[in-house]
């Protein structure tokens, strides 16, 4: 199952990469420096066995850790592995790089223009991008109406038009629906049959709204509906890329 932390190596947008630096006061150390002077954000110190200061940064959408030696004069990079070849990297790393990448990445999608599906005080929230063509998007909405219907999960549709020259106009549409919710349910439930049409002069507030999902698509560096993101068990961000098998389905959205 992707993790964000494979999410962000290959997709995540400057955009999105805001954390905050090392405080000032916590002076580094000039091998650290040097470091950073090379395009690295050094984002935390963590504990390290054997003499070494562990240093937690982000460079070009990646969490690293960095080793610095006893002597402050080399650093070295990579996981490091105990004895018993446990990795003592990747909860520093997750901990201090990619949890904040994620509570920024799910407030964004709270910001973002979407349309409700399920109860509002459901337990579980799940986000996609949706685009109204998406026969995939159609299905993971099939998929998901058991736990939708129970009040388990409430999906949530980041409307994007992307497929069909016709789709950001069947977004549109959907947006500017006096009761959204119920034009997403109508149209998804009719599938191939739906006749919702297109909107021909997309008012500019809806025109911006839809915009900007696109831009948050685009940031995300995302290429294909429905992407979907949720929180696992774990409280960690994770995502699955296409209508999921059933066994992805459970994990996505809990059991039934």
């Amino acid at each position: 199952m992707p993790r964000l932390r494979h999410l962000l190596t290959l997709s995540l947008g400057a955009a999105l990469l805001h954390l905050p630096s090392v405080q000032a006061a916590e002076e580094l150390p000039d091998a650290i420096k040097k470091i950073e002077a090379k395009g690295a954000k050094i984002v935390g110190q963590f504990d390290a066995p054997d003499g070494l200061r562990g240093y937690a940064a982000q460079y070009q959408n990646r969490g690293m850790a960095l080793y610095l030696t006893p002597d402050g004069k080399h650093v070295l990079l990579g996981n490091l592995y105990d004895a018993d070849g446990n990795d003592l990297s990747s909860a520093p790393l997750q901990k201090l790089v990619y949890a904040p990448m994620a509570k920024e990445v799910w407030a964004r999608f709270e910001a973002s223009n979407w349309i409700q599906d399920g109860q509002k005080d459901a337990p579980r929230t799940v986000y996609l991008f949706s685009d109204p063509n998406c026969q995939y998007c159609n299905m993971f909405w099939e998929q998901a109406r058991p736990w939708v219907k129970a009040g388990k999960v409430q999906l949530r549709h980041i409307m994007v038009g992307i497929i069909r020259e016709d789709s950001p106009g069947k977004s549109a549409a959907l947006l500017a629906a006096k009761d959204p919710a119920k034009a997403l349910d109508d149209h998804e439930k009719a599938g191939k049959t739906s006749t919702l049409k297109a909107l021909k002069d997309i008012p500019a507030t809806v025109q911006t709204k839809l915009a900007a999902n696109m831009q948050l698509m685009e940031d995300l560096e995302l290429q294909a509906t429905p992407a979907i993101f949720y929180m696992d068990d774990k409280g960690e961000l994770q995502q699955q890329q296409g209508a999921p098998t059933p066994d992805k389905l459970v994990k996505i959205l809990g059991p039934k």
